[in-house]
């Protein structure tokens, strides 16, 4: 195919063709992420930096929170399966003998796996992993991290803010990074009425491992997402009065 052919616009069909294989590649990638979370029901997961280095403090505490979870708790620990705290939260795991997980991610500039993992699934996008990161964990730890792990905390946070996930603990470490967060949260947000005080509640900020340990201790052992048959039926029930092309809507609109 020379230059000028591969500029051509896409047909609609050929716009067709492939909205249908991405949205079969991503309900597949969903498939196998629950597939890989469900093996093991009882999880911690980590986030933060990706940059932070062995030498650090915060590296030093993730490794060792992951060693106690495994070894006195016996949950699972899971992360993003990358460098940083990644690393650090699955090497504590991994050198406690327990189960250190990763939901791995291609990116552009390809990041290394950590040597540190029991076992792994790998995803290409990043929503799908991030919901599988979320899903049916027994508590969220968060480690200071840049826009990735502030975007993982505001997601889950309004998750569960909403409802739309189950209420479980979120623990921020690291007083210096996520006070003044929370300071915005209260001077700004809630000053603006934007949220309620009361969501301020919904995360713990602490350093204290005995506290963090005692949180997810008391923490309720979720398994998944509540499924909603009604839901289901709903959708269904108005799917009847759609047609099941996705761009048939389009079609009709330019008189296709």
């Amino acid at each position: 195919m020379d230059s000028a052919e591969s500029n051509n616009p896409l047909t609609l069909n050929e716009i067709t063709e492939a909205l249908q294989k991405r949205v079969n590649f991503i309900s597949e990638e969903f498939k196998n992420g629950f597939e890989f979370v469900k093996n093991y029901p009882r999880s911690v997961t980590f986030f933060g930096s990706a940059r932070t280095k062995e030498d650090e403090l915060y590296y030093q505490k993730a490794r060792s929170l992951a060693g106690r979870i495994v070894s006195e708790l016996h949950y699972s620990v899971m992360t993003g399966g990358g460098p940083g705290i990644m690393e650090a939260a699955n090497r504590g795991a991994f050198e406690a003998g327990g189960n250190s997980l990763g939901l791995t991610i291609e990116l552009p500039q390809e990041q290394k796996d950590n040597p540190y993992l029991t076992d792994k699934e790998d995803f290409h996008y990043f929503f799908s992993r991030k919901v599988c990161l979320s899903f049916s964990a027994e508590a969220y730890i968060f480690f200071p991290g840049g826009f990735g792990t502030l975007d993982e905390f505001i997601e889950i946070l309004t998750l569960v803010q909403t409802n739309k996930i189950p209420k479980a603990p979120i623990i921020l470490i690291g007083d210096f990074f996520w006070q003044p967060l929370e300071n915005f949260f209260k001077e700004v947000l809630v000053k603006a009425k934007t949220i309620a005080p009361e969501d301020t509640l919904l995360y713990t900020i602490t350093e204290d491992e005995d506290q963090i340990l005692d949180i997810i201790k008391k923490a309720p052992v979720r398994l998944g997402l509540r499924y909603n048959k009604n839901l289901e039926n709903k959708k269904r029930k108005s799917s009847t009065h759609r047609a099941h092309n996705p761009l048939d809507s389009l079609f009709k609109k330019i008189k296709w």
